[in-house]
């Protein structure tokens, strides 16, 4: 597989940084209407590709298109407003669940919806010490950390870790998002996944543990953390950048890894979905967060727009999606590093663009 082409991470422009529960909209007649009417297209959820969001409204009142109508609420909230019909997509974090599948083919009118995994970004492992530039932690640590067993900066297992590093016993604070996340479903998936014996709990969008601080969003925890010393929380790229955040490195199994654009795109190019051929894109996280080779950051998230196959009462949405979509997958992904996501690689490309046409 060919790595993608990533350019290097710039400190992000202040007009691109929107408050993640504002609606993105942009207004563009879309071509396909005859040049006078405009159509709507909805979404709602996942706070995490709000930038992104943001970035291809742009885009499409530049190239033409639909009007980009998106509200950064959480995924909970947005698989909800999908399943309800209030929106024409979802933005998720996180696959459908089962149930939610189910609701969801009764949206669409007795059709599957699929998944679109148009944004990719890593999650960062964001926090305050003063005095400290570089640290790094693995899973295990994290786990015990965020289950209470790990108190202090200066705990021997963090100081075994960064040798040569002068820890202060300042207490961690780790901050867990309150609201229904997909970062907080990929982040205890992660910790499920490779430090099975400190995190005994199940993946969820709700954080399964009581203690240390809350805060809704992105940006609550990305504020949360800025302004407590001694904290520590997961939160996606772009949000630790923009609050000037200490970013850790992590230890997947093969050495101490910086998160940056070519760690995480070397991830990314090794990942795979989870039922090849199939128009329903879905990620194999289980294997992607698995993964250990040096130089690969693999704890990304992969953000989907949750669209039906078919069966809108307005026949117009389906073609303006996909419409918009093969826009944003042909032309938007310039530009994403800059904003704390990883353009995708040839493979993702080609499987979107398939699914895409087949909207």
């Amino acid at each position: 597989m060919v790595s993608p082409r990533i350019p290097s991470l710039r400190t992000f422009p202040a007009k691109s940084l929107g408050v993640a529960s504002m609606a993105v909209t942009a207004g563009l007649v879309l071509s396909a209407c005859g040049g006078d009417d405009s159509t709507t297209i909805t979404g709602e959820g996942s706070t995490a590709q709000q930038r992104a969001m943001t970035h291809f409204s742009d885009l499409l009142t530049d190239e033409g298109g639909a009007v980009l109508d998106y509200t950064g609420s959480g995924s909970g909230a947005g698989v909800k407003k999908f399943l309800s019909g209030d929106v024409d997509f979802a933005g998720t974090d996180s696959p459908l669940k089962p149930e939610e599948a189910t609701q969801a083919k009764e949206r669409c009118g007795g059709n599957d919806a699929w998944h679109l995994p148009l944004v990719a970004g890593p999650v960062a492992i964001a926090y305050n010490l003063p005095g400290v530039e570089n640290v790094t932690l693995n899973a295990e640590t994290l786990a015990e950390i965020f289950n209470g067993k790990i108190t202090t900066w200066n705990d021997d297992k963090i100081a075994a870790l960064n040798k040569g590093v002068k820890l202060p016993s300042t207490p961690i604070v780790p901050v867990h998002r309150t609201d229904s996340s997909g970062t907080t479903d990929n982040f205890t998936t992660f910790l499920k996944a490779n430090a099975p014996g400190q995190w005994p709990y199940e993946p969820s969008k709700e954080f399964p543990v009581q203690g240390g601080s809350g805060a809704a969003k992105s940006t609550g925890v990305g504020d949360t953390v800025k302004k407590t010393e001694g904290a520590l929380t997961y939160v996606e790229w772009g949000f630790a950048t923009e609050n000037d955040l200490g970013i850790a490195h992590m230890d997947f199994g093969a050495g101490s890894t910086e998160l940056n654009a070519q760690s995480t795109g070397r991830a990314l190019d090794a990942a795979s979905f989870v039922t090849p051929g199939s128009k329903d894109l879905i990620v194999d996280t289980d294997a992607l967060y698995k993964l250990s080779e040096a130089g690969a950051y693999p704890l990304v998230l992969t953000t989907y727009e949750v669209v039906c196959s078919t069966g809108y009462s307005d026949d117009a949405i389906s073609g303006a999606l996909k419409e918009a979509f093969s826009t944003i997958l042909d032309k938007g992904q310039d530009g994403l590093a800059e904003l704390g996501y990883v353009p995708l690689p040839e493979q993702f490309a080609s499987a979107l663009r398939s699914t895409i046409d087949a909207l």
